[in-house]
């Protein structure tokens, strides 16, 4: 790897000091890798942020580097895992113009490590370039099968030791959702929650009424969409004896049942337009009225409402009342959607995932695999974090359910039909992903050399590409062994017996396709870039 460029701005070598520095003269947030999948799932999370700024910086994704930790630890450490090479990835920050010295990419290098690094389901044997605003969705990178990454963007500025609220991630959108809940939980200040279906809502009105102090006080739940327009007042306000046919005896309604504590009322846009009129005197005059009743009833409740759909273009037509809007929208906090807090992806799906296989008495398979695999695999952690999620955490937590329902042992068929039931057959730019046979390959009993035909042999080394790490893997035997199976049989040969003549020929066929290249001669793409280099081709 070349010399580092020297940076002109004297930043601190440290790489959070020198993120920092760099982050509060350019107020630009910094490029960070946060761990989505590891064989180890106490690392799953861990973010390093990178020194990546600016122009012509470069640095590392190797075994030994970058230094990954939780937020909140000071102790960092690097990934350290066998499989990926002590030779680096390398990420060099690219475009944009000398006098601001502001990048507008990234090129990602992998062509001097043996480290198979795959990006939408492809292995990026040659430079990629990655425009900023890929960072801004994030990048997904799945490495040696055995570990995938997240390359986005970060704040390395943000607080760290914010109470979890019982809230899943460690994102800065979740950070900024936190810090929102401290401030508004001691108040009595009616909010409004908005976001796309599935973004955890109610989770969020739980944490306002749980740290507040209405905690020891009632929770109470109603999901306007759910209940039937002609009974909504009822349910909202409570009714008297005989006020419907079948009434019986009084009815307490919600705002009575949350007296002293907390009202959530989710998908407030679907309150029926006779209804609105009336919650809006409640929530001005803090009396209820229940329905057929002659007197009000004074109530104390903190009101937490929560929808969808765009409440100014209801306003607009005429569907929502303007003075309820302002009512109930005392202060806002937006919840974002998966796909904008995609760092916490993984941490999400393996709570799911967890939670899901101890409730159906599998969390045996919650320990690390026997075999060379993690579990579940890391391609299909990067193909489901490679999604788009319209459905957001609930759907995570769907798909979450089917793979543990599936569990470690499903057929490669199984989890092919599973991966294209969860839409992970395209990814959140919209493009279809290719075909991945090793996205779905189970680990093989261990084999011995002697039972392995020189058919089989070919059929796993084409499948990985002539990789002999993977196809050792595969197999479930030593990469020393699989060497013997290739030296014993006639039918391969070492890039080193490749002359000038013929990856000559082999380039001018496949017009300089490295993959092409690897599968015409046979050879591993790391063992023939290396016989090229030398013969001489650039």
């Amino acid at each position: 790897m070349p010399e580092p460029t020297k940076d002109p701005w004297n930043l601190e070598t440290d790489t959070r000091a020198a993120s920092r520095q760099w982050s509060e003269m350019t107020e630009t947030r910094s490029p960070a890798l946060t761990v989505l999948a590891h064989p180890d799932r106490r690392r799953i999370g861990e973010r390093a942020i990178l020194p990546l700024l600016p122009v012509g910086r470069e640095v590392g994704i190797a075994r030994g580097e970058p230094g990954f930790s939780q937020p909140g630890e000071r102790q960092e450490r690097p990934l350290a895992d066998s499989r990926i090479s002590r030779a680096p990835i390398r990420l060099i920050a690219q475009g944009g113009t000398r006098a601001d010295r502001n990048p507008d990419m990234i090129l990602l290098d992998a062509r001097a490590t043996s480290t198979v690094v795959e990006l939408d389901g492809r292995v990026a044997s040659d430079p990629v370039e990655l425009p900023w605003e890929a960072l801004e969705r994030g990048v997904v990178l799945c490495l040696s099968h055995h570990i995938v990454l997240l390359l986005h963007l970060a704040d390395p500025l943000a607080d760290p030791n914010l109470p979890a609220y019982g809230l899943v991630g460690a994102s800065d959108a979740m950070a900024r959702i936190r810090s929102e809940i401290r401030r508004l939980a001691p108040l009595d200040v009616p909010v409004l929650l908005r976001g796309e279906t599935g973004t955890g809502k109610e989770l969020v009105a739980a944490a306002l009424h749980q740290s507040g102090p209405r905690a020891n006080g009632p929770w109470v739940a109603l999901n306007m969409a759910a209940i039937s327009p002609s009974l909504a007042a009822a349910e909202l306000f409570g009714a008297a004896k005989g006020a419907y046919t079948g009434s019986t005896r009084d009815r307490r309604g919600a705002f009575r049942r949350a007296d002293g504590g907390t009202l959530f009322l989710d998908e407030i846009g679907d309150t029926p337009e006779e209804v609105q009129a009336l919650l809006l005197r409640t929530l001005e005059s803090r009396e209820v009225q229940p329905v057929g009743a002659e007197r009000t009833i004074t109530v104390d409740v903190r009101l937490v409402t929560a929808t969808d759909l765009d409440l100014e273009t209801a306003v607009d037509s005429g569907q929502f009342r303007s003075p309820l809007l302002h009512r109930v929208a005392g202060y806002e906090i937006h919840l974002p959607p998966l796909r904008d807090r995609m760092e916490d992806f993984g941490r999400l799906f393996d709570h799911f995932l967890e939670r899901e296989l101890i409730a159906i008495g599998e969390a045996r398979h919650l320990e690390p695999a026997d075999g060379p695999r993690p579990w579940p695999p890391a391609e299909i952690i990067a193909r489901l974090a490679d999604r788009p999620w319209p459905g957001n955490i609930r759907q995570l937590r769907n798909a979450a359910r089917q793979l543990a329902i599936l569990g470690r042992d499903a057929s490669s068929a199984e989890l092919a039909r599973w991966l294209e039931s969860a839409g992970a057959a395209t990814s959140r730019s919209g493009s279809p992903l290719p075909p991945a046979p090793a996205a779905i390959s189970q680990p093989r009993r261990r084999a011995r050399p002697l039972d392995v035909s020189d058919d089989q042999l070919i059929a796993v080394l084409r499948q990985c590409r002539y990789r002999v790490q993977d196809a050792a893997e595969q197999l479930g035997m030593s990469r020393a062994a699989v060497y013997k199976l290739m030296d014993r049989s006639s039918r391969f040969r070492k890039a080193s017996d490749l002359d000038h003549t013929e990856i000559t020929a082999a380039l001018d066929h496949c017009a300089g396709d490295l993959t092409a290249m690897v599968e015409r001669l046979e050879v591993s793409a790391p063992a023939l870039r290396r016989r090229m280099r030398q013969l001489g081709f650039d």
